[in-house]
């Protein structure tokens, strides 16, 4: 199963990306960090990602979520992941990174900031 992404703006200041497949090193992955590069380079104050189809995350992907949340926190914004289960958020845990990030069970609670 290859990586693929969509974009969704909330609101001008919003936007949900949802992601499924493989987050691996992949040409795809290098469109995914161009388009989260873009995202937390403003104006955006809330970067959500619906991790919920992901079935496999590497460093790499990890890599760019420790980037971007920087990102968005000195921009005064915020990063929220939303979905994550099984190898996904094991690997979060096992790398103690899930203390980093906000987790929600849905998109809905992410965008509300609720759960």
């Amino acid at each position: 199963m290859s990586l693929a992404f969509e974009r969704k703006d909330l609101s001008a200041a919003a936007t949900l990306v949802s992601v499924s497949g493989r987050m691996l090193l992949s040409p795809e992955f290098r469109d995914l960090e161009a388009l989260v590069e873009e995202l937390s380079a403003g104006p955006r104050t809330l970067l959500i990602f619906d991790l919920s189809r992901v079935v496999q995350i590497d460093s790499t992907g990890m890599g760019m979520f420790i980037s971007a949340h920087g990102k968005m926190e000195r921009a005064g914004g915020q990063l929220r992941l939303a979905g994550a289960n099984g190898a996904v958020q094991d690997a979060f845990h096992i790398t103690r990174l899930d203390t980093v990030f906000s987790f929600y069970p849905s998109t809905d609670a992410a965008s509300a900031g609720t759960g």
